[in-house]
């Protein structure tokens, strides 16, 4: 599978804003959209004036590229979305959140969306006692997440523990001590703190 290999901070100068891609370093003066905010390039901001399929596209790249997607994973999601009852933007993004890299980013265990999915690709990552090694699973309420025993030794792991209970997303709930958590209920948009214009994404793929 095609994989991106270069500067993941150019993508977040790309899309003009941060998607936290590499952990701590995105809320520290080494950021690199911090130092240096506009668009990759040596022509840096461009003074043309983006059309509608220009915005449209921002918002599919930026929601792909947050959550470490490739193009026909992502089209497989929204189609998924369109599908179910409610509103299919909506629909998509809380599809994104429950995938359990994710939720194993949004717990803490994981620095970054890609270090998360590195850990549930080695086998680290337990659903309900049973060792899941799929980033893409879906969790559903009441799914309980866990480290394997033999893996609760990484550094990161005993500075979560070390550091207690920290906030997390309300639709799950942590326990530092144990390396647990669980899905209290399924995210709402509300719950979803990426500024990210969904609407647009349904209109792009519905051209």
């Amino acid at each position: 599978m095609a994989r991106y290999t270069d500067s993941v901070c150019r993508q977040c100068r790309r899309e003009g804003c941060k998607l936290f891609l590499k952990g701590e370093r995105c809320y520290g003066p080494k950021c690199a959209f911090t130092k240096r905010p506009t668009p990759p390039g040596m022509h840096g901001i461009s003074r043309r004036r983006a059309s509608q399929y220009g915005a449209q596209l921002r918002e599919k790249q930026k929601a792909r590229r947050a959550y470490g997607l490739q193009e026909k994973q992502f089209r497989s999601y929204f189609e998924k979305a369109s599908r179910m009852q409610g509103v299919t933007g909506e629909n998509l993004l809380i599809l994104l959140e429950r995938r359990l890299d994710n939720a194993v980013f949004r717990l803490g265990m994981g620095e970054s969306r890609a270090h998360a999915r590195q850990l549930v690709c080695h086998g680290h990552i337990c659903v309900n006692g049973k060792k899941v090694d799929i980033p893409s699973y879906l969790l559903r309420q009441g799914d309980e997440i866990t480290v394997r025993e033999s893996s609760q030794g990484m550094e990161h792991l005993k500075a979560l523990r070390e550091e207690g209970n920290r906030s997390v997303p309300k639709w799950l709930s942590l326990d530092a001590a144990n390396l647990k958590g669980s899905l209290l209920a399924l995210p709402q948009r509300d719950d979803i703190d990426l500024t990210i214009e969904e609407h647009q994404i349904v209109e792009l793929y519905s051209r």
